[in-house]
């Protein structure tokens, strides 16, 4: 099963994917939010699928798939989670997870366009496997009590333009990481207890060329070290995402080019699901005007 979120941007309608039969989930909420998940939705849901309580979506492969959790309120980043990817961004493997932020607004579908922002030349792309929290989760005790506040897994596009993020921002590296759409979600939250998040294949590819390739057992910090943490320094919250690192194989290694307007990304995670991404020009009444 799957949680997905359909219909136009700001309109998205909550439903789940069972067995390949979409099913709309309005009988039991409005949104898949923090709340949602807190409240035991998933629960519910599989409760209502197995007492037949769902009406089929009709039509819904014709309609626009959304972020499959509502607007989180965070979005956490580890950098440099594979050794590799570590390596080829020319530096040594972390000791402890590097944390950076992105704004919740970078969340968007996982097929919507994305725009290349005004006087970008370096805008890269990141496979990576995205951790939904189910629970408030502070201090956990240990690595399983942090496998056990997880509600589910996405496939998550990490975007980055690296001259935003290391030149002219002083190495800053959330004004990399925060462009407009700069996050696509989904198509689908899978619960966590139907995943291994130490075992699934991921990879990128670019107008149809591949560029990563590689699995989630090649972490540096598995997804409970991560969450574990993470709420040694703050609460997570339910709802809130965490992109868990990139393999090797972006952009930023030199041995490919950055994406330039009509480039078209695709990304997948094995049982998680895939991504198309096609790269827009920002329109032309953006400016971006540097201090």
């Amino acid at each position: 099963m799957e949680l997905r979120r359909l219909g136009p941007v700001g309109q998205e309608k909550p439903a789940a994917v069972s067995e390949g039969v979409t099913y709309r989930l309005a009988p039991l909420t409005d949104e898949i939010d923090g709340d949602f998940l807190a409240g035991g939705g998933i629960s519910r849901v599989r409760e209502a699928l197995a007492a037949g309580e769902l009406p089929v979506w009709d039509g819904a492969e014709q309609e626009r798939i959304g972020a499959p959790i509502a607007r989180p309120m965070a979005v956490l980043c580890i950098g440099q989670n594979y050794a590799e990817h570590a390596a080829e961004s020319g530096a040594e493997p972390p000791t402890v997870p590097i944390l950076f932020h992105k704004h919740p607004n970078t969340v968007v579908g996982p097929n919507d366009d994305v725009d290349i922002p005004p006087g970008a030349q370096k805008v890269d792309w990141e496979v990576e496997l995205g951790v939904v929290i189910g629970t408030e989760a502070a201090y956990l005790p240990d690595e399983q009590a942090a496998l056990e506040v997880i509600a589910g897994y996405v496939t998550s596009h990490d975007i980055s333009e690296r001259d935003f993020q290391m030149a002219e921002s002083g190495g800053q590296w959330s004004k990399g990481k925060n462009c407009r759409g700069f996050n696509p979600l989904g198509p689908g939250l899978v619960p966590a207890d139907e995943v291994d998040p130490q075992a699934l294949r991921l990879w990128s590819a670019v107008n149809g060329e591949a560029r990563q390739d590689s699995t989630t057992a090649d972490m540096i910090f598995t997804v409970a070290r991560i969450v574990h943490h993470l709420s040694q320094y703050m609460v997570l919250s339910p709802g809130d995402v965490i992109n868990t690192g990139t393999p090797q194989g972006v952009a930023l290694s030199g041995r490919f080019p950055y994406l330039e307007a009509d480039d078209v990304v695709e990304i997948g995670i094995e049982h998680l699901g895939t991504q198309r991404t096609a790269f827009v020009p920002a329109p032309t009444t953006s400016q971006r005007v540097l201090p």
